[in-house]
């Protein structure tokens, strides 16, 4: 006990919270920072989907933002999207320049270059979520429900996306949604990393699916 106590002029002994008790304390402040963080980027992007759906654009001067952002960036989400024209995630989230990290392909689905791209994202930027986004009437999903093949390289967009699609007996809608799960799974495994920051509850990573027809976004737990 004595060890734990310091002499404070002319008041006696005062406690001091024993040195192992400490990284405790900053572990729990660092981690209700984090708890915060996600909480604030998930409200961002729910609000700015709405916002999106209701035909309501946000305003803000480009050209400020653009200078603003010269000095670095920070993004406050990550999101895994297909690379179809009509679900834009800046457009979609009624985000603005700087506001999201995003990775594109035909399909939503990840390989190493793209783990690479989510750990820097997550690591460095520290962006608190990952958003794995599927979406209503996808090409690469439908094709890949076709056949497993496809002439040229499409062949490397459609193979990956047959573990979805056998979950999902080749239904292209269910399809799309079962991909996202896939594709969610593969990044825990794959990426000891962003696994181990959803664990410490310093990322969230989430599922999400975007109605071309409502424009709205449907997040779930995958």
């Amino acid at each position: 006990m004595a060890s734990y106590l310091k002499k404070k002029e002319g008041n006696g002994m005062v406690g001091k919270a024993p040195e192992k008790e400490q990284p405790a304390q900053i572990k729990k402040e660092l981690l209700n920072d984090r708890r915060a963080a996600i909480e604030e980027a998930m409200r961002k992007l729910i609000e700015g989907n709405g916002r999106f759906v209701d035909g309501k654009h946000s305003n803000y001067d480009i050209r400020k933002r653009r200078e603003e952002l010269v000095s670095g960036q920070k993004p406050f989400a990550m999101v895994v999207d297909c690379a179809d024209s009509r679900t834009s995630p800046e457009i979609v989230f009624d985000a603005g320049l700087g506001d999201l990290f995003v990775v594109r392909k035909a399909g939503n689905f990840v390989e190493p270059g793209d783990l690479g791209t989510l750990e820097y994202g997550a690591a460095h930027l520290k962006c608190p979520v990952l958003v794995v986004m599927g979406h209503q009437s996808c090409g690469a999903i439908n094709a890949a429900c076709k056949s497993d093949s496809a002439e040229g390289n499409i062949s490397f967009v459609v193979k990956p996306l047959q573990e979805a699609v056998n979950a999902a007996n080749r239904n292209p809608d269910a399809a799309s949604r079962e991909n996202v799960k896939v594709v969610i799974k593969q990044i825990r495994e794959k990426s000891p990393l962003i696994s181990r920051l959803e664990k410490e509850g310093a990322l969230k990573v989430v599922g999400a699916y975007y109605s071309l027809e409502s424009g709205k976004v449907e997040f779930f737990n995958a």
